[in-house]
């Protein structure tokens, strides 16, 4: 199975998350993402599990849930299906 991300490093500083995915570095203003993980404590945000696909980000402890996609702006085409006529 691909990987729909190559997540590399998730870190955070006050309400910014730094991610570095598929090579480029992204800083996020998790209060626009999450109010959850926004008031977090430091302790919380840094235990995530980032998913095996790449897909996404799990903080258990919030039972909060981010798709990369989301965090970083990227929106995929949906494929082209031709019907019989």
């Amino acid at each position: 199975m691909d990987k729909a991300h190559d997540v590399r490093k998730v870190s955070f500083y006050g309400k910014r998350m730094r991610l570095l995915v598929d090579g480029r570095e992204y800083e996020i203003d998790i209060s626009e993402h999450s109010k959850k993980l926004a008031n977090a404590s430091p302790e919380q945000k840094r235990h995530f599990v980032i998913s095996p696909s790449g897909y996404g980000i799990h903080w258990p402890e919030l039972d909060e849930d981010l798709s990369i996609d989301g965090l970083i702006g990227v929106s995929h085409a949906r494929p082209v299906v031709k019907t019989a006529r």
